[in-house]
């Protein structure tokens, strides 16, 4: 089959957060680019599927844990990843955000700290601050030729009694690094000197560009896999984030009894979506061939991107990510203060971006770009842009 990307899908009175919930001061008219779903159709498989089942007629209490569930997402990542997990260290929540906010309450007490890597995903800032934890930022180093992990501030940070592990985010959301096996191997290793726990939100891990290649972390370091969770999910590689249906790979059996006590015990959390468990059966089955276009499809987007920076805007620095369908652009040469950058953006050019400021300090003068839509809608966006930027004195 090959699917069309260029379709444009009104998504009106779907109750789109991406469309009904734009950033505060978003103006009317304007581009919705900032959250990371995608406006392209969910693959044929999944469509079909759900269809099938609401032929069914009856949407009751639906279990997560099945064997149909658990052989497609073993499946998944035996096929894609060649890495084998226990179907008993697979948990269910309904999404990244949450498991967040659970396996700190597991593995912390209030006031301990939490390493993360600025600029990185908010959520992870929110989810630490609002459980009661301290944040302890280990900024990328921004270098000429891309983004790479300051190890010698992480040892510096992890051999602090105070700070009980860290928030990995892999591939990483905003800049699309994909971490090589060699830093993956080099921050374990810091990590296990000092017995800390990393959580690794790898949500994105199936979005990269031709010839990159992810590894999850537990392959990397199946020697210290009692001290390592993944956080993986279909939502963000199929377009299915409305399902609410993340996959967590657990391997230390105390953990596993202390998230079965309190988020399938303490808080209920222990059963999914109907719609959820067949969108991610056939995802995870059928949907390859989708998947394999949509990241030619992306890939041609960022080489789009790419050709018209050098040519309307030549002093915007973009590295290209390695994963991911968001591209994070260094606008600092046209407009450094952040909040004069964000005005421009939403009121002259119309556009609501995840402006680069939220993501920390370290984003000023950045914007980050979901470029999950028709090609045509990435150079409206870049029209856009460069009609405000390029007056600017």
């Amino acid at each position: 089959m090959k699917y069309n990307f260029d379709e444009m899908i009104d998504r009106s009175g779907t109750f789109a957060a991406k469309l009904d919930a734009m950033p505060e001061g978003a103006v009317e008219g304007s581009l919705s680019v900032w959250v990371a779903d995608m406006d392209f159709a969910c693959a044929q498989p999944v469509l079909d599927a759900l269809h099938a089942r609401i032929d069914k007629k009856i949407f009751g209490y639906t279990m997560y844990s099945n064997d149909e569930l658990s052989n497609a997402v073993t499946g998944w990542f035996r096929r894609n990843y060649d890495w084998e997990i226990p179907k008993e260290d697979i948990f269910f929540s309904p999404g990244v955000v949450p498991t967040l906010a659970f396996l700190l309450n597991i593995l912390t007490e209030e006031g301990d700290g939490v390493i993360i890597q600025r600029p990185v995903y908010y959520p992870f800032t929110n989810k630490i601050t609002s459980n009661g934890r301290r944040v302890c930022n280990s900024s990328l180093l921004y270098e000429a030729d891309g983004y790479k992990m300051d190890f010698a501030d992480l040892e510096e940070k992890f051999s602090d009694p105070e700070i009980k592990g860290m928030i990995l985010c892999s591939p990483h959301n905003p800049v699309g690094r994909v971490w090589s096996n060699t830093e993956l191997r080099q921050l374990v290793d810091i990590a296990k000197k000092y017995n800390k726990w990393i959580i690794s939100d790898e949500i994105h891990m199936d979005l990269t560009r031709k010839g990159v290649t992810h590894t999850p972390l537990l392959k990397v370091a199946p020697d210290y896999a009692d001290q390592i969770v993944v956080c993986t999910a279909p939502s963000k590689t199929f377009n299915m984030a409305g399902m609410q249906i993340s996959n967590i790979i657990i391997s230390n059996k105390d953990w596993q009894q202390k998230w079965t006590d309190l988020v399938e015990g303490k808080y209920s959390v222990n059963m999914a979506n109907p719609f959820g468990i067949v969108a991610t059966i056939a995802a995870y089955n059928e949907g390859q061939e989708w998947l394999d276009q949509l990241r030619d499809y992306l890939d041609n987007n960022i080489e789009l991107i790419e050709d018209y920076l050098k040519k309307y805007l030549p002093k915007a620095k973009m590295f290209v990510p390695e994963a991911t369908y968001l591209v994070w652009i260094d606008l600092n040469a046209y407009e450094s203060d952040p909040q004069k950058l964000e005005y421009n953006m939403q009121k002259k050019a119309k556009i609501a971006f995840d402006e680069g400021y939220i993501f920390g300090e370290e984003g000023n003068g950045f914007e980050r770009i979901n470029i999950a839509m028709p090609s045509s809608r990435v150079l409206e966006c870049l029209d856009r842009m460069t009609a405000v930027l390029n007056t600017i004195d």
